[in-house]
């Protein structure tokens, strides 16, 4: 059975790719044993963070990627 290829092109999100590459800083700085729990602490404080009133981490990367 084959699937048909699509011309479709995906896009990342805005402030996708900086959510990631601070993940990956953070990874890279912090060296954890279990990568999973870390990544969901880190998007948990992110959360927190926005949800307080501060930042929006998307919001600010999306402005960075223009």
């Amino acid at each position: 059975m084959s699937i048909a290829s699509s011309n479709t092109s995906m896009r990342v999100p805005a402030g996708f790719r900086n959510l990631l590459e601070g993940l990956a800083r953070e990874v890279l700085r912090e060296q954890p044993t279990d990568v999973v729990a870390f990544a969901a602490q880190h998007f948990q404080k992110l959360l927190e963070q926005r949800e307080a009133g501060g930042i929006d981490p998307v919001a600010w990367g999306a402005m960075l990627e223009d």
